[in-house]
């Protein structure tokens, strides 16, 4: 499956998948891409003390935390950038992560969803690198694929 084809896929099963399973996905996707060892790289030449603070809370939150909060905690995270580029890419993952859940959130659209299963399918490509001609190739990506296929088929049995 080549990357494009993998998006296309991604797609289809975002559009295809019940409300439920959709949130379901979304969360445990979030999750997985606000975790703490992403956040190792932040630096305070990157972000300042507050923004640090806010995003570290919101992570630890990303679940309970309302649209209004995130926006909030992302508006002080923005804020704090300390550089022009060169975020770190763990950090860069992470704040794009809690940026896509909080439109979600607040405007219910199944593109942010697609979005989060985009980040996290690059995610687990930075770090083993897969072939875009052959993306599942590798066992992590080809396990990373069946997760987003299992939680977004109707069926799988999370959805309500």
């Amino acid at each position: 499956m080549t990357y494009s084809e993998l998006e296309a896929a991604v797609l289809r099963l975002v559009v295809e998948a019940t409300e439920g399973g959709v949130r379901a996905f979304g969360e445990e996707t979030v999750t997985r891409l606000v975790r703490p060892d992403l956040l190792v790289g932040a630096t305070d030449d990157e972000l300042g003390e507050e923004a640090l603070t806010a995003l570290g809370d919101a992570c630890a939150n990303v679940l309970t935390i309302g649209a209004a909060e995130l926006h909030d905690a992302l508006a002080t995270v923005y804020d704090g950038i300390l550089v022009d580029d060169g975020l770190d890419q763990g950090v860069l993952t992470v704040i794009s992560a809690l940026a896509h859940w909080q439109s979600y959130l607040e405007q219910n659209r199944r593109g942010e969803i697609y979005e989060l299963a985009i980040r996290s399918v690059e995610d687990v490509d930075h770090d083993v690198s897969a072939d875009l001609d052959d993306f599942l190739a590798t066992p992590e990506m080809a396990a990373e694929y069946a997760r987003i296929r299992r939680l977004l088929t109707p069926g799988a049995g999370r959805e309500t």
